[in-house]
């Protein structure tokens, strides 16, 4: 999996600091991950967005913050930080564009920063990039980089696609996945989404019988690998 969509994530709890990282990874992003800010500065310059954790050694992320944003004024700063208080959060969004307390969800995290890539244009510069094919999720475009062709999908086809996508390396029920994308019940035996699966690899795959980006996990659903 390729993206060029790059996020610097400023973290020295190294508990935290692994699986945000592995987290944001797995939804297909390039991570840089510092465990201070002395770098910061040099390493902005190729990201698209910062997640940077309040409480750091030596430089506070307050002060590191402020220096990013002086340096590069339209780089999306998403601070996080185990203080709840008011103040708190009043002096980092004097320079960050959101603010998230410890203890946070993973999908909340990803949700933020979806919301500021999207935000500064991020997502519709930079396709995401897996396998032979490259996806506009901004525009609902699939490109076959091998042909340079669009390859037409019907709404339900790009939905349980975007939705596994939005989950990548995650293995996601039948029952997720349909309930997701009909918004309806499932009930055990229903072979809509199986039917779906199959005309959507027929489009998207390059040898369907062998499928290389949606899999199968028997007996639970299926996933995209990271």
């Amino acid at each position: 999996m390729n993206t060029a969509i790059k996020l610097l994530y400023i973290e020295d709890d190294l508990e935290i600091g692994s699986w945000v990282n592995e987290d944001l990874r797995k939804r297909g992003y390039e991570v840089v991950w510092l465990k201070n800010g002395d770098q910061a500065l040099a390493e902005a310059a190729s990201c698209q967005l910062v997640i940077l954790d309040v409480m750091l050694p030596g430089l506070d992320g307050f002060t590191v913050g402020q220096r990013l944003k002086r340096s590069k004024a339209d780089l999306p700063i998403l601070m996080l930080s185990a203080r709840s208080s008011i103040d708190d959060k009043l002096q980092g969004l004097q320079f960050a564009d959101d603010y998230l307390t410890k203890p946070f969800h993973p999908d909340e995290l990803a949700a933020r920063v979806d919301v500021l890539l999207r935000r500064v244009g991020a997502h519709d510069a930079q396709p995401l990039a897996i396998k032979h094919l490259l996806v506009y999720q901004q525009e609902n475009r699939v490109v076959d980089q091998t042909t340079g062709e669009e390859i037409m999908l019907t709404g339900k086809q790009y939905q349980i696609f975007h939705y596994l996508l939005r989950h990548l390396g995650q293995i996601m029920t039948k029952e997720q996945i349909y309930e997701a994308v009909w918004d309806e019940p499932y009930w055990d035996g229903d072979k809509t989404l199986m039917v779906h699966i199959r005309y959507l690899r027929e489009k998207i795959e390059q040898d369907p019988a062998n499928p290389e980006i949606i899999e199968t996990i028997r007996g639970v659903g299926y996933r995209i690998k990271a």
